[in-house]
């Protein structure tokens, strides 16, 4: 029986994830994901399916992307080691909580700083919950609510952010002129903007449902992971006295700098491209790899001469950056493999294609389709980009190029591509998430479940508003009062339902 680009393609993934939930153990969920994807590719051959189990999974390993994503995670945990061995991050965490005096404040000052760090999901991801990590735990911010303010801040904002790796992406599957297709897709991207708005009610409210209000509970209790530390092995407790907020916040702009930099180096702007083409056309990869290796050595020039930290207490911090990031590399290897067999073995797009190609869908509520698989599939093979490649060129062939249902059609796909990675335990940005905040993932991806789903059903809804009326203004607003109104109905409830209790 062949499998390949049937719904059975769907299934691996979806073992992986109700496992991942139901058990709590990542790791073992996703090899048997893998498995049953192998599985089903070798037509349950025992022989060939370990063999092709390693054969994709050394595919993964040998891909030039994925392997400078894999050195820019070693070189940002040396670099966060660093910091913390020299005492930046607690001198910075002494200055901000001077400065924070609140939960709220905590809350939406993460929310600022991930703002601010747009230029790449993974970066945004690691670099926030290093720096915010201790002013959240001293606001009783349990780990899991730090983890989703950072996964909301990561790619929502970079899939709004003109110049971006996922910006560079998105430009990069459209035909013609791409960036200005871009551009005109982000006033129409209901998750982006939803999702912020999200964050900010979170932030200001205070207010809290599902597995995260538990978690939020115990953390004003002391307890800020619900469960093991699975970090506690990999702290630094010498700190430097010598240190200052300056030894965090230089290193942290010369990275945001050296990586921008290195980017559009790599995308030709050192030979004469203009910026944006530049930024289009870059690898980001390999951008963030010179970044982080130019820190890296800025790092040692800035703290060795001052004697903030010996010679010998930097070489120790490499293996302990290291270490600190074997969890987030063994899920992001695992996940990649997943990913693998569903994508490329399995051809779930196939399927997704076949299933479009002849679709009668009226083309009113076509966007809000197209929302809905863009997050299906993205969902069920952990990539937002892949699914971009997928789609994007399935609805360019179907619409006029200088049609507005057009541009509100890439937007859905974006849009939901994003809501699917956001809320799959086998994305990356997801899993960098939970490394960032330093987080169990599992627990990550439960407590963030509710929070993307509320607002992934007003985006469906507003998309058929927008597939109808084709007005960017009805439809912000149709989407922005429907939030409201559902989270405003929650509170309620949930107010009513604590008093009854009583």
């Amino acid at each position: 029986m062949n499998f390949v680009g049937t719904i059975w393609a769907l299934l691996p993934p979806i073992i992986a994830i109700v496992l991942a939930l139901l058990t709590k153990e990542v790791y073992l969920s996703l090899f048997i994901g893998i498995l049953a994807g192998s599985l089903l590719y070798t037509n349950f051959n025992p022989i060939s399916t370990v063999e092709t189990i390693f054969s994709v999974m050394m595919e993964k390993l040998g891909d030039p992307w994925n392997i400078g994503i894999l050195i820019f995670l070693v070189f940002l945990g040396i670099i966060v080691a660093l910091m913390t061995r020299a005492g930046g991050s607690a001198a910075y965490g002494k200055w901000a909580n001077s400065k924070i005096k609140t939960k709220s404040g905590a809350l939406l000052s993460t929310f600022g700083l991930g703002a601010l760090i747009f230029v790449d999901d993974y970066f945004n991801c690691l670099t926030v919950g290093s720096v915010m990590r201790p002013v959240t735990d001293r606001q009783k911010i349990s780990r899991a609510k730090l983890a989703y303010i950072i996964d909301a801040t990561a790619a929502p904002i970079c899939i709004i952010a003109p110049i971006s790796s996922w910006a560079a992406a998105v430009t990069g599957y459209t035909e013609g002129d791409g960036f200005s297709l871009f551009l005109q897709t982000i006033p129409f991207n209901l998750y982006a903007w939803l999702t912020i708005l999200m964050v900010i009610y979170m932030g200001v409210t205070g207010f809290d449902y599902g597995p995260m209000k538990k978690f939020e509970e115990n953390a004003q209790n002391g307890d800020l992971f619900s469960g093991k530390n699975e970090y506690e092995n990999v702290r630094q407790n010498i700190i430097s006295p010598k240190g200052t907020v300056l030894d965090l916040v230089l290193p942290v702009i010369f990275l945001i700098a050296s990586c921008i930099t290195c980017m559009v180096y790599t995308g030709g702007f050192f030979d004469g491209e203009p910026f944006i083409s530049a930024f289009a056309n870059c690898d980001a990869s390999m951008g963030l790899v010179l970044g982080s290796f130019f820190t890296l050595v800025f790092v040692f020039i800035l703290y060795l001469p001052r004697k903030v930290i010996s010679f010998n207490d930097f070489a120790e911090c490499i293996p302990q950056g290291f270490k600190m990031m074997v969890s987030a590399i063994l899920i992001l290897i695992l996940a990649w493999t997943l990913s693998g067999f569903c994508s490329d073995k399995l051809a779930a797009g196939t399927f997704v294609y076949n299933a479009l190609e002849g679709s009668t869908v009226a083309g009113a509520i076509f966007p809000a389709v197209l929302f809905l698989i863009g997050v299906g599939l993205a969902f069920s093979t952990g990539t937002s980009w892949g699914t971009f490649g997928i789609l994007i060129p399935i609805v360019t062939a179907v619409f006029p190029a200088d049609s507005r249902i057009l541009v509100i059609s890439i937007a859905a796909i974006l849009a939901g591509s994003v809501c699917g990675d956001h809320i799959s335990p086998i994305s990356d940005t997801t899993i960098m998430a939970s490394a960032g905040a330093q987080c169990n993932h599992v627990n990550h991806v439960a407590t963030q479940l509710p929070y993307a789903l509320t607002v992934a059903c007003c985006c469906f809804i507003a998309y058929i508003v927008a597939g109808i009326t084709e007005n960017v203004y009805i439809t912000v607003i149709t989407g922005v009062v429907l939030l409201l109104g559902v989270l405003t109905f929650i509170r309620s409830y949930e107010k009513k339902h604590a008093s009854r209790k009583k």
